[in-house]
C-alpha cells in the first residue's frame, strides 16, 4: 500500500479555513444578539444629551453587523428586528410602550429597520464571498503542495504518502491513502478512482466510508481533478526517467562492447598473431636448436600474456555482473602483497615492501585482494621506467593503509577517476613502457572493484612528472572488548 496516513483529532490542520463555512451554534448567537442590543440600548442614554434620540439608531448597527457576519442572515434579521423593538420601546416617545405618537418617528424607525435588514444581507453576502475565497485559496495551496510533492520527489511512493497526509489533514479525516492502480474499497474505506486524460484509472484514493460533510464532498469534487493530473504527470516523469536510465545503460553497454571489441581486435590479436607465426616457424627444418628455444619461449610468453588478458576480462565480467561475491576472512596484507608479486612471474617489478611491526590483519577476500594488488603492482611496474616500486603498509585510525608508489611520469588530475574506468588507458605513457608493457586498460578497474567488494577503498595521488601513489584502505579486526570482571 502506498500513502497511508493517520491523523489525530485536535492536531493542527495544514490548510485552515477549508471548512470555514461552519458557523457557531445558534444559542451563542442568540445570546450575543441580546447582549449586543442591550449594550447598544444603554449606550444611547448618555448620547441623548448631545443628539436627538431618533438620530441615534445607528448605534444598533454594529450589533446587527456583528451577528450577521458570524451567524448568518437569519440571526442578523432577528437582531435587526430586536434592535428596532428596543429602540422603539426605550427611546422613541412614548417611552416604555410599543406605540409611536409622532408620525415622523415612524419614518425613522422604518428607515432604521430597512437599513438594518440590508446591512444583514450585505454582511451575509460578504461573508459567503470571504468563505468562498478562503476555500479557493486553501484548495490552491493544497494543489500546489500536492504538485510540489509529486513532481519534486524522485520517489513516487514517498510522494504519494505525503500527498495522502496532506489530504487527510485538509479534510480533517482520520486516515487517507493513495494507491497506484485500481483498488477496491471495503467496509471501512471508500475507493475513489483517479483517472488520466485518456480515462484509464491510474490510482485510487481511499478515504473512510463514514458520511462526509457537504463541504468535504465539494472539496473532493474540486481537488480530485488536480490530483489526477498531478499523478499522471508524475507517472509520465517516472516513465521518462526509466527510459533515460535504460538509454544510458544501453549507451554504457555499447561503449563496453565497443571497447571490448577493440581489445579483442588488438590486445587479443597481437599475442595470437605472435603464437601463430612462431608455430609456423617451428615447423621449419632450417631452424637450429637455439632458434627453436627462442620461438618456444616467445610462444609461452605470448600465451601467458593472452591468458592474463582473458583472466582480466573474466574478472571484469564477474564484477559488472555482480558475481564477484567476496568471501571475507582475516588475512595478512604482507602475505597478500608477496603472493601478488609472485603471481606476476617475470612481469613482477622490483618491489620494496615496508610494513610496521604492529600491522593487524584485514578482513577481505584473500583471492580477490591478491588479484587487486597484482594489478596495482603490474600497473606501477609498467610506468616506473625500471625504477623500484615502493609498497608501504601502516596501521592508522583503525584501518590498514597500503600505498603503492612508483616513480613514473605521473597522472594529470583530470584523469584521476578516469583511469579506473574499464578499457581506459592513460594518455601520457613513456615509449619504453609502451613497448614492454601492453594492456587493455582493465587492471585498475578490476583492482578497485575487488577492493571495494571487500569493504575497502582505493584512491590515486599523483602529479605530472612526480610519480603516482595508489592508496588502499582496508578494514582491520575490531578491537575486542575486555571481559567483565566478576
Amino acid at each position: 500500500m502506498l500513502g497511508i496516513v493517520t491523523t489525530r483529532t485536535g492536531s493542527r490542520r495544514v490548510f485552515p479555513g477549508l471548512l470555514a463555512e461552519r458557523r457557531p451554534g445558534l444559542v451563542p448567537g442568540a445570546i450575543t444578539a441580546v447582549v449586543a442590543v442591550a449594550l447598544a440600548t444603554v449606550a444611547i442614554y448618555p448620547l441623548e444629551q448631545v443628539a436627538s434620540a431618533v438620530s441615534l439608531s445607528v448605534v444598533y448597527m454594529p450589533a446587527v453587523l456583528l451577528v450577521a457576519s458570524i451567524w448568518g442572515l437569519r440571526l442578523g434579521l432577528a437582531t435587526s428586528l430586536l434592535s428596532a423593538a428596543a429602540f422603539n420601546f426605550f427611546h422613541i416617545p412614548p417611552v416604555g410602550r410599543f406605540t409611536i405618537s409622532d408620525s415622523r418617528n415612524w419614518v425613522a424607525l422604518a428607515a432604521f429597520t430597512v437599513v438594518a435588514i440590508a446591512a444583514s444581507a450585505i454582511s451575509e453576502v460578504a461573508r459567503n464571498r470571504s468563505v468562498e475565497a478562503e476555500r479557493r485559496r486553501a484548495e490552491a495551496d493544497l494543489a500546489a503542495a500536492v504538485a510540489r510533492e509529486l513532481l519534486a520527489r524522485n520517489d513516487t511512493a514517498e510522494a504519494l504518502a505525503m500527498t495522502a497526509h496532506q489530504l487527510a489533514a485538509a479534510l480533517v479525516l482520520p486516515s487517507a491513502a493513495v494507491e497506484l492502480g485500481a483498488q477496491d474499497g471495503d467496509e471501512r474505506r471508500r475507493a475513489l478512482p483517479l483517472r488520466d486524460g485518456a480515462g484509464e484509472q491510474v490510482a485510487t484514493l481511499l478515504i473512510p466510508r463514514a458520511p462526509l460533510a457537504e463541504a468535504t464532498e465539494r472539496f473532493l469534487a474540486r481537488v480530485v481533478p488536480t490530483l489526477e493530473a498531478m499523478i499522471e504527470i508524475a507517472l509520465r516523469r517516472d516513465a521518462l526517467q526509466a527510459e533515460a536510465v535504460e538509454t544510458a545503460s544501453l549507451r554504457r553497454s555499447d561503449s563496453v562492447k565497443t571497447a571490448l571489441l577493440r581489445a579483442v581486435s588488438h590486445d587479443l590479436r597481437t599475442p595470437l598473431t605472435a603464437i601463430v607465426a612462431a608455430g609456423h616457424a617451428l615447423a621449419s627444418s632450417a631452424l637450429d636448436d637455439e632458434d627453436r628455444l627462442e620461438l618456444s619461449a616467445a610462444v609461452v610468453a605470448e600465451g601467458e600474456r593472452l591468458a592474463s588478458l582473458v583472466d582480466k576480462l573474466l574478472d571484469l565480467s564477474r564484477l559488472q555482473g555482480g558475481g564477484a561475491v567476496p568471501r571475507r576472512e582475516w588475512v595478512s596484507v604482507e602475505e597478500v602483497v608477496l603472493a601478488a608479486r609472485e603471481s606476476l612471474v617475470d612481469r613482477a617489478p622490483d618491489i620494496r615492501l615496508t610494513a610496521t611491526a604492529d600491522l593487524p590483519e584485514v578482513r577481505a577476500d584473500p583471492a580477490q585482494l591478491e588479484r587487486a594488488f597484482a594489478n596495482l603492482l603490474e600497473n606501477a611496474g609498467r610506468y616506473s621506467g625500471g625504477a623500484p616500486v615502493q609498497v608501504n603498509a601502516v596501521h592508522a585510525r583503525g584501518r590498514v593503509v597500503v600505498s603503492v608508489v612508483d616513480q613514473g611520469p605521473g597522472i594529470a588530475p583530470a584523469e584521476h577517476e578516469r583511469i579506473f574506468e574499464p578499457f581506459y588507458r592513460g594518455r601520457d605513457r613513456p615509449p619504453a613502457a609502451e613497448e614492454r608493457w601492453t594492456g587493455a586498460g582493465l587492471g585498475l578497474a578490476i583492482a578497485r572493484g575487488f577492493i571495494e567488494a571487500s569493504g575497502g577503498t582505493v584512491q590515486v595521488e599523483s602529479l605530472p612528472g612526480q610519480g603516482t601513489s595508489f592508496i588502499v584502505s582496508l578494514e582491520t579486526e575490531p578491537a575486542r572488548q575486555p571481559e567483565p570482571i566478576l
